[in-house]
């Protein structure tokens, strides 16, 4: 049994769900989210909570029931507080600029590097170093904060590259002479 799913998700003030069939739409002061469950489990509004059930008592339907309880939980979260990545720069002459509907970046290649920021997702550079990937969905949150470390990660050996904040690099010891 999913002692996750087993809870209910409380509704705060200022937050309404709705469930048509296996679309949970929820509305929030900061936006709407909206996602479409497993088939494996069943939603319905009671009072100021979402309560979800599986349909079944398989294996698939029991962790099926604690994702999507998460899941509805995650959009709670980003219609009422949003979600926000940070991520620092280390090295050399790297920085970051937003331009217009990219970010424009330089990481020690030999070209500036390009990303379009997505759709529903705000990217803010408070400070050369430092990107802020704020947005109302967790997982575009993460990914986008993801695609950006992934155009350069923190290498073992100085630390240089992207990193989340708070992220710590095992650093290796370079040759000996």
């Amino acid at each position: 049994m999913s002692r996750i799913g087993k809870k209910a998700v409380p509704l705060p003030s200022g937050v309404t769900a709705n469930v048509e069939g296996q679309t949970v739409k929820i509305k929030g002061p900061k936006g709407a989210l909206q996602l479409v469950l497993h088939d494996d489990v069943t939603a319905k509004v009671e009072g100021t909570n979402v309560k979800l059930d599986p349909r079944s008592e398989t294996q698939r339907a029991r962790s099926q029931w604690g994702t999507s309880r998460t899941l509805i939980a995650n959009l709670i979260a980003g219609v009422t507080k949003g979600f926000e990545e940070r991520l620092e720069i280390t090295g050399v002459g790297f920085r970051a600029a937003v331009q217009g509907k990219n970010l424009q970046m330089q990481l020690g290649f030999s070209h500036d590097i390009v990303f379009p920021i997505p759709e529903g997702i705000t990217i803010a550079t408070p400070k050369a170093t430092e990107i802020v990937v704020t947005g109302l969905d967790k997982q575009k949150v993460g990914k986008a904060a993801a695609e950006i470390r992934g155009f350069r990660p923190p290498e073992p050996y100085k630390g240089k590259g992207v990193r989340y904040a708070g992220e710590y690099i095992l650093r290796k010891e370079g040759k000996k002479k």
